[in-house]
Order: C-alpha cells, then sequence, then structure tokens
C-alpha cells in the first residue's frame, strides 16, 4: 500500500494579516483542539494539540518563548510563553475549570513584559473553551478598533 502523503500547511499572506486575523486563525485552531479532546487533560497536552493545528494553519510559532523580564533595566529573572505566534501574539494556554483574576493579570504582565500589542489567554480545562483577549495598553492607540455601535433614540433609529 502506498503511504497517505502528511497534508501541507496552507499557505497564508501573513504579512497582510492583521492581529483580528492572526487571533481568529489561533481561536479556531484552540476549538478543534477543545472540540476533539474535551476538558480534563493537563495543559501540556492542550499545548501540543495546539501546536499542531497552528502548523497545520500555517502559523509560524515558538513554543515555550523564554523572556528576559526586566525591573528597572535589571534582569530579574526569566519566564517562558506558551506559544509566540508570527512574532506578533503571546499565547498562554491554561487548562483550569474556571479562569480567575490572576490568570487575566498573569496574561497582561506577559503582554507587557514581552512587549507585544496582543496577548491571548486560552484555557482548555471548562466545558466550554474560554477565549480572552489582553491588550497591551502601550499600544492602544496603534490597535485598530471596531466601529463602535450608537445608542438608538428616536432620531437615531
Amino acid at each position: 500500500p502506498t503511504p497517505t502523503p502528511t497534508p501541507t500547511p496552507k499557505k497564508l499572506n501573513l504579512n497582510k494579516m492583521t492581529l483580528d486575523q492572526l487571533t481568529y486563525i489561533v481561536n479556531g485552531c484552540a476549538m478543534k483542539v477543545h472540540n476533539t479532546l474535551g476538558n480534563g487533560f493537563q495543559e501540556v497536552i492542550y499545548q501540543r494539540c495546539l501546536a499542531i493545528e497552528l502548523r497545520k494553519a500555517g502559523l509560524k510559532f515558538k513554543r515555550e518563548f523564554e523572556q528576559v523580564i526586566l525591573y528597572e533595566g535589571r534582569d530579574v529573572g526569566t519566564r517562558r510563553a506558551d506559544f509566540v505566534i508570527e512574532d506578533k501574539i503571546i499565547v498562554e494556554i491554561k487548562a483550569v475549570i474556571n479562569l480567575e483574576n490572576v490568570h487575566l493579570a498573569q496574561a497582561k504582565n506577559y503582554v507587557v513584559a514581552y512587549d507585544f500589542p496582543i496577548g491571548l489567554l486560552i484555557n482548555f480545562g471548562a466545558t466550554s473553551l474560554q477565549f480572552k483577549k489582553i491588550f497591551n495598553a502601550k499600544y492602544n492607540n496603534q490597535l485598530p478598533h471596531a466601529p463602535r455601535p450608537q445608542p438608538h433614540s428616536p432620531s437615531n433609529p
């Protein structure tokens, strides 16, 4: 029998992709993993499966990417991000029953420490996938924002 060829990753024009488009693709990859495995596995299992899906989607990424943490210009240690995708987005994975404020604060600190405009916090441990987008305040004026809906009034139906 002839071996089945490995599918070639999709070719995406990543240079022209917006951060929203990248986060949409990452979210889709995470949803595929969660729909396939469900909840209840260790974080490392979800991390490995997400790496498979990111590769299939044609995204470039680094796993367990180590970053020096500076305090007032001094090296005070390192932190490993679960994923850095396309050198544009940091992704932190959790496998807990429910995300708590401490997880959000931790993800926000990583986005700032790595100096990325956006980070994603993805929790595979809940019954439904939890997906949070974290913004670095330093980049607030540079990130595109969706138009805000205007309130309805009799003069503005």
